[in-house]
């Protein structure tokens, strides 16, 4: 942890709006803050973290300059993956603008290539994006909201009936940050949460299914949301077998990761009728391949990994920062701190 009457450097790997930086100049006075957006990604949308930039030779080298003097970073250098530890040396703490991050240091080995590195992800930030995404989709589907603009296209007057949400049992599985915010707007509709995780349940989740009987879940879900973290224990968790289980033409929403999925038994599954539809936010390989039957689908919700973005996260992501730096500088424990071993 910091030392008390230390200076440190932070350097801005990703695009940050000026007034946010501003903010993070006047956390602490030890603290020198270094940002050069023309070394960085121009983002191509709102709190775009993930560009690749072009620089000259110069600018490269001035680059590399300012990792080698970096204590800490807000957000990953992506354009130097895998030789970030031998450019950072003295890194000291990552905080990172993603909440899913284990499986990308376990893939580059920062865990023990940078073993007196902090990590710290955005848990939490993208929770009630996330959430109202679940809301949307589920709506969506109960009231029929793709066949109504199909109609709409065509120019088709041709009326019908939807349902409705309330009484409607919603099966989260994983009820950390984000699939507690999913539960709790899913009771103001009035629907029956019940959830699997390892800790205990919120006041609003009726029914707590530890991780193991997850099979004993599955066949209340109308509605199943994936929101668990990428982790060896959870590759491909929900397959024939579970989707099986399923009521009839029961709703998927997927906004953990894809190799949580087996996509090719999802794919037979909506075929067949035993899922009504899904709503994707990740996918097994993504971009989503052209050539995917999931495009063609019209009982399926495509969304390109966009579900947690929201244009207020950099002011999110800023709060957290901010938060974390004056801990680090104080000696006091971090936020969100990654625990390699268990990939979140």
């Amino acid at each position: 942890m910091a030392e008390m009457d230390k200076r440190y450097r932070v350097l801005i790997a990703s695009y940050l709006e000026p007034e946010h930086v501003a903010r993070i100049r006047q956390v602490d006075g030890r603290l020198d803050v270094v940002y050069e957006p023309d070394l960085l990604a121009k983002p191509s949308y709102p709190a775009d973290h993930y560009g690749v930039p072009q620089r000259t030779p110069e600018q490269e080298a001035r680059w590399r300059e300012l990792l080698g003097q970096a204590d800490i970073l807000f957000d990953f250098d992506y354009s130097h993956r895998p030789e970030l530890p031998e450019l950072a040396p003295q890194l000291r703490w990552v905080q990172a603008s993603s909440a899913g991050i284990g499986q990308f240091i376990k893939r580059y080995g920062y865990d023990t290539r940078l073993p007196n590195t902090a990590f710290t992800t955005s848990s939490g930030i993208h929770a009630r994006p996330l959430a109202e995404f679940c809301v949307m989709a589920m709506l969506m589907h109960y009231k029929q909201a793709l066949p109504m603009l199909r109609n709409q296209q065509r120019r088709r007057w041709e009326r019908f009936a939807g349902t409705d949400l309330e009484g409607r049992t919603l099966a989260i599985v994983g009820l950390g940050h984000i699939g507690t915010q999913v539960a709790q707007m899913a009771c103001d509709l009035g629907m029956i949460v019940v959830g699997t995780n390892a800790v205990a349940p919120e006041p609003c989740v009726e029914r707590f299914f530890p991780p193991e009987q997850l099979h004993e879940m599955l066949p209340l879900a109308d509605v199943l949301v994936l929101s668990v973290p990428h982790t060896p224990q959870t590759e491909k968790m929900i397959g024939k077998p579970e989707l099986d289980r399923l009521k009839p033409g029961a709703y998927l929403i997927n906004i953990a990761r894809g190799a949580v999925v087996d996509e090719p038994a999802l794919i037979e599954a909506l075929r067949s009728g035993q899922l009504g539809g899904a709503a994707l936010d990740v996918f097994e390989q993504e971009p989503l391949p052209e050539s995917s039957p999931l495009w063609d689908m019209e009982n399926v919700l495509i969304n390109p990994h966009s579900a947690s973005t929201s244009d207020r996260e950099n002011e999110r992501l800023t709060d957290l920062f901010c938060d974390n730096l004056l801990r680090f500088v104080n000696g006091q424990p971090l936020r969100n701190v990654l625990r390699p071993q268990l990939y979140y």
